[in-house]
């Protein structure tokens, strides 16, 4: 089902919309027969077809990888807190230079 929650993440975003549509619209289920829209209650854009769905894979997969390097760069930059210490004990410009490290060595699609 992670897969189908890309694509209608891909969906919306194809058509204007913000991932804050998916969370208070729409219930995506799945009954054991493979994942499917339950509810669809997006303002001003029409539920989508399995067509519509397949023919943005890419997108979603695009979606899918960069979630998980969003993921991984949010671990290897630690709390708040942590990221404050850093500074403190580090300073500005080291923090910059470690959080571009993080992101080099954690590119987006």
């Amino acid at each position: 089902m992670d897969d189908l929650s890309f694509k209608v993440q891909a969906y919306l975003k194809a058509n204007s919309k913000t991932s804050s549509e998916f969370n208070s619209n729409i219930i995506l289920q799945d009954d054991g027969g493979g994942g499917y829209i339950h509810t669809w209650n997006v303002s001003g854009l029409a539920k989508p077809t399995d067509e519509q769905l397949n023919a943005l894979a890419s997108e979603a997969t695009t979606l899918k990888n960069n979630n998980q390097v969003l993921k991984a760069r949010k671990k290897l930059y630690g709390t708040t807190v942590e990221q404050l210490e850093y500074i403190v004990e580090n300073g500005v410009d080291a923090f910059i230079t470690k959080q571009n490290k993080i992101k080099s060595d954690n590119p987006k699609s």
